[in-house]
């Protein structure tokens, strides 16, 4: 009776031991990508955000999922959009300065490109020219960040289906590399893009790749009068790109940068600050909304590197006291080399864990997407 008894036990525990080595079933990948980067952006400034607003729930506050990354470049502790842009977009680290390619020269796809080469639409949403670092790397290479002209032209024959920001006055020069001497946004049109000046407009487009450029440089800061422009572009930008998906069966990418962080944090401009961190929590809301009704959609929100090295001390050295107010403090008027936080919600939020590299942010989604 023993012996069978031992056999028994024996025989349940190969078969859980069999079962535990099992591949376990996984959620399905997602199909969709909405990948927001709020340049300049430290968890100091979403605490910022949540200290003014009385504590009161914000949409960073219900993602499903939060991580670390650190934000260092090829050649530099301390990063600057292009590369920290480049390592977000193409899971390789770069120098500062250099976009979309690696230190040696070499051009390095984006998640964006892989995904247009597969047959997904895609779209850049941002508050800033569209020829500026970080979303020049999600489509450009090129040895400096300043290169204007070459990431305009790049830019033109990217074939991205969405591209929506400021940075009309280098798509109107005309390009020598043309024989024509056409500008970018005239070579553009030719292969078929449709140029708006209205947001309205993309609610009745699908059929065809769309160019918003609203702005002869950087958009308006919030302060001086951009009013919804980003959650409303955010909100449009999804409507017109699931249609666009709709007809390839391949999802999409959309790339949208809050631009103006970074900005107003060079200047250490508390007031300015808030108004974008705001704004560009207002478009993660958007973002949010629409993965709650398309749940094979992630949400992956971060920040390139913080700016400004923003501290939040009591307003009295006595901090054990009564409520004495709260003093916004910076350190500097440039970047710094503090870790940043990514937010994550929606299909496979629970699949990006603990601290890790940008470079490795990146090449975790690029897996995900199954790219």
């Amino acid at each position: 009776m023993k012996g069978k008894i031992a056999l028994f036990a024996l025989f349940v525990a190969l078969v859980f031991g069999v079962v535990a080595y099992l591949p376990s079933k996984q959620e399905p990948a997602p199909k969709n990508l909405i990948y927001m980067i709020g340049d300049g952006m430290g968890l100091s400034h979403v605490a910022m955000m949540m200290i003014e607003g009385g504590y009161q729930p914000t949409a960073f506050d219900r993602m499903e999922n939060v991580a670390l990354i650190s934000t260092y470049s090829a050649n530099n502790r301390v990063t600057d959009s292009a590369a920290a842009g480049t390592a977000l977009a193409t899971g390789h680290k770069t120098n500062n300065g250099m976009v979309g390619m690696t230190p040696d020269s070499l051009p390095v796809e984006s998640i964006l490109t892989r995904a247009k080469e597969r047959g997904a639409a895609t779209g850049i949403v941002v508050t800033c020219e569209v020829q500026h670092a970080t979303p020049a790397s999600f489509y450009a290479h090129v040895a400096h960040r300043g290169r204007y002209d070459e990431i305009s032209h790049q830019l033109a024959e990217s074939g991205i289906d969405l591209i929506l920001g400021g940075g009309r006055t280098s798509m109107v020069e005309p390009d020598k590399r043309d024989s024509e001497n056409l500008s970018p946004l005239a070579q553009m049109g030719q292969v078929g893009y449709r140029s708006i000046d209205d947001l309205a407009a993309l609610d009745s487009l699908s059929e065809e790749r769309v160019i918003g450029l609203f702005s002869e440089g950087h958009l308006p800061s919030k302060l001086a009068g951009r009013d919804d422009f980003l959650s409303q572009a955010v909100a449009s930008s999804l409507r017109y790109l699931e249609g666009r998906a709709a007809e390839r069966k391949e999802g999409f990418v959309l790339m949208v940068e809050g631009s103006q962080i970074d900005f107003e944090s060079h200047g250490n401009n508390t007031p300015g600050i808030l108004a974008e961190v705001r704004d560009f929590e207002q478009a993660v809301a958007a973002a949010m909304r629409y993965v709650e009704a398309h749940p094979e959609t992630l949400l992956v929100v971060t920040a390139d590197h913080e700016t400004g090295g923003l501290t939040m001390a009591s307003g009295n050295s006595d901090f054990t006291s009564s409520e004495s107010g709260i003093e916004y403090r910076y350190s500097t008027g440039s970047h710094t080399g503090i870790l940043v936080p990514v937010y994550l919600y929606g299909r496979g939020a629970e699949r990006i864990n603990g601290v890790m590299d940008n470079t490795e942010l990146s090449r975790k989604l690029a897996e995900l997407m199954n790219l």
